[in-house]
């Protein structure tokens, strides 16, 4: 039965990263299941899931570590079991606003006040397209409790500031 790993990967960005990284994998039998990677500001990062059979598990875990003396962090983390067996639905919520400093943690503490998870996050500033006022855009996957309606999710957010906009799609 194979065990999972959960891997967080930074490094300078260069070419070959990716490729020496799932080298190391294959190399000690591992299998690369899933995984989001991006390049930002002169540095590659991402998080990756795995999965290893037991015996073999030490010596990739070994040389996953070695890759540091190259610039490549990796960090490596048994995957934690879920939150909770509450009943939730996945959306997508896109929110535009005007950016502001803290506005990532006003959305961010007003989903979590009221029990949606964030699964995936997404962020952005851009000049609003007639008056080149930066706007903050973000698009966030999350879980949310099945007690809440979309409205409330909505509402939450909308009530940080009057500019807010939100769009909630479901899968």
């Amino acid at each position: 039965m194979p065990d999972f790993l959960v891997l967080t990967v930074i490094a300078d960005d260069k070419p070959g990263i990716v490729e020496k990284l799932s080298s190391v994998i294959a190399d000690h039998q591992g299998n690369w299941l899933e995984s989001r990677m991006a390049q930002m500001a002169g540095k590659f990062a991402g998080i990756l899931r795995i999965s290893i059979d037991s015996e073999h598990k030490s010596k990739l875990v070994a040389a996953l570590s070695s890759l540091d003396s190259s610039g490549l962090l990796v960090r490596v983390e048994n995957p934690a079991s879920p939150l909770s067996s509450q009943a939730t639905h996945v959306v997508n919520l896109s929110v535009v606003g005007n950016d502001r400093p803290g506005i990532v943690r006003e959305v961010s503490q007003a989903l979590a006040q009221i029990g949606v998870n964030v699964l995936e996050l997404s962020t952005s500033c851009e000049p609003a397209e007639m008056s080149a006022v930066p706007l903050f855009r973000s698009e966030i996957r999350a879980s949310v409790p099945d007690t809440l309606d979309h409205e409330d999710v909505s509402d939450a957010l909308e009530a940080l500031s009057d500019d807010l906009m939100v769009e909630l799609l479901t899968d």
